[in-house]
């Protein structure tokens, strides 16, 4: 309790003090050093601003750009969700207005919530347990939804140390309010998730949320699936789509404040006090599992390291580091095995195989992921046809409070999902009645839209393979 409270004290101290000179003195020359809105202004180039703010003046304010290679899809989102360019930030002496302390009140401030959770244990194929949460209303009183409904499902990838954060709650709430299945995904050990094995899930290693995915299909088979991530959760969700590819089930994906280039981001993305509070967090949630995890790692170093690198390295990166999946790194000197666990984790490794709308929504001011020029990669936006990018002026780490007390993110998340959604079920109309005009009949109906690779044909319920043989769902239990 005395780590927890002098860990309390360092970052509260960090926050008031450290960001000053970087976010204070110069609230002007940061945005400019982007160079985004000045470019994008009436522009027809790769990079352009289509959404704006207004300060009540009738004056544009230029509050949020959307960053894209120009599409189709991109001009639709453009002209029907309107919510991306209705972000009106706190300003002000509110507390609201600080980058770091709405960041850290979405991560750190318990929330008063109506939404209980009903828990599926997976045993996976290896015997290690991950799980999912579904969120339910109270008035439920905890019962499963049943597997007939056709209610979207939403899955939600938590940060990936596992902390549930009130925004992930919040993102529960309004994904229930609009009709959605919301299922949290913990990785082995993560949220009270048993530790069954000898193994931890890698930071970009999908293969837990595969097989957990295809559980989802298999238990709601009639409902779309979509994904959002928080914060350096991103990484498994994009490893994910780009190891896929078209054969991913997810019908679109959002991105709240998510971490791209995370290899530097574990090496110096953080300030000292941030890094020694995540890497004591980390350390007292396997401090459990200290005892089993000494029999193949070096435990006094882990529990040791005061920085995400040092746990990082501790735990995947030494001789027989547990979760390794090729045992390649074990030979490597330390920097060795370090670059060689990045080359098989890197979020971006695959990136070029996205095959869904993928959109990413970030500050300028983000406090976590850092200096936005050299942490956003604008390039994949401007090229890359399935990506999205909402970057704002303000707004922090996965905060974006506004001035109704709202989450703007969570509003930015559901419209993408409805107006992307739209556009394919358009799309897919067009092609079905121009095939029907050349007399060509269902001819077509085997040809899908480029963005709908990932959701044309995975709506149908029947499986090709004997489900219950290969995975041990039919174990699974629920607390």
């Amino acid at each position: 309790m005395l780590e927890w409270l002098v860990a309390f004290c360092v970052v509260i101290l960090a926050l008031f003090i450290w960001p000053g000179t970087k976010y204070l003195l110069g609230p002007i020359a940061f945005p400019q050093r982007l160079g985004v809105s000045q470019l994008a202004a009436g522009s027809d180039g790769a990079r352009s601003a289509c959404a704006e703010g207004a300060d009540g003046t009738g004056k544009k304010t230029r509050t949020v750009s959307l960053i894209c290679n120009p599409s189709a899809l991109a001009k639709y989102l453009q002209k029907h969700c309107r919510t991306f360019g209705c972000y009106s930030p706190c300003g002000g002496w509110t507390w609201r207005a600080s980058a770091f302390l709405q960041s850290a009140y979405e991560a750190c401030w318990p929330c008063d919530s109506s939404v209980q959770f009903v828990r599926d244990n997976l045993q996976l194929s290896d015997d290690g347990l991950v799980s999912l949460d579904w969120a339910v209303p109270s008035y439920h009183r905890r019962r499963r939804t049943s597997s007939h409904s056709t209610s979207p499902v939403l899955l939600i990838i938590p940060n990936s140390f596992g902390k549930i954060t009130r925004n992930v709650v919040k993102l529960c709430e309004s994904a229930l309010s609009h009709g959605y299945l919301p299922a949290v995904f913990n990785r082995r050990s993560h949220n009270s998730t048993p530790l069954t094995t000898l193994k931890l899930q890698q930071f970009g290693d999908p293969s837990d949320l595969r097989e957990a995915v295809r559980y989802i299909r298999y238990r709601q088979p009639a409902g779309r699936l979509y994904a959002v991530s928080e914060s350096s959760g991103s990484g498994l969700l994009l490893s994910y789509l780009g190891e896929c590819g078209s054969s991913s089930y997810v019908t679109a994906a959002v991105c709240l404040s998510p971490v791209f280039r995370c290899q530097s981001w574990f090496e110096s993305g953080l300030c000292w006090p941030l890094q020694w509070a995540l890497a004591l967090y980390q350390k007292i949630c396997l401090s459990r599992y200290r005892t089993a995890l000494g029999d193949i790692m070096h435990t006094d170093t882990l529990f040791s390291s005061c920085s995400l690198r040092g746990v990082e390295e501790a735990l995947f990166c030494q001789s027989g580091c547990v979760g390794s999946t090729s045992g390649t790194s074990s030979g490597c000197g330390a920097s060795g095995a370090w670059d060689a666990y990045w080359e098989r984790n890197e979020p971006l490794r695959d990136v070029d195989e996205v095959a869904i709308p993928v959109l990413s929504v970030c500050a300028k001011d983000d406090p976590v992921r850092g200096d936005a020029q050299s942490s956003l990669p604008l390039e994949l936006f401007e090229t890359n046809p399935h990506f999205f990018l909402l970057l704002t002026d303000r707004g922090g780490h996965c905060g974006f409070s506004t001035q109704s007390d709202r989450n703007w993110s969570h509003k930015v998340m559901l419209e993408f999902f409805r107006a992307t959604t739209d556009f394919f079920n358009a799309e897919e109309r067009a092609k079905q009645f121009a095939a029907r005009r050349r007399g060509l009949g269902g001819a077509a109906g085997g040809w899908a839209f480029r963005y709908r690779s990932g959701s044309t044909c995975k709506r149908v319920p029947a499986c090709s393979h004997n489900i219950h043989a290969i995975y041990n769902w039919q174990r699974s239990y629920t607390r």
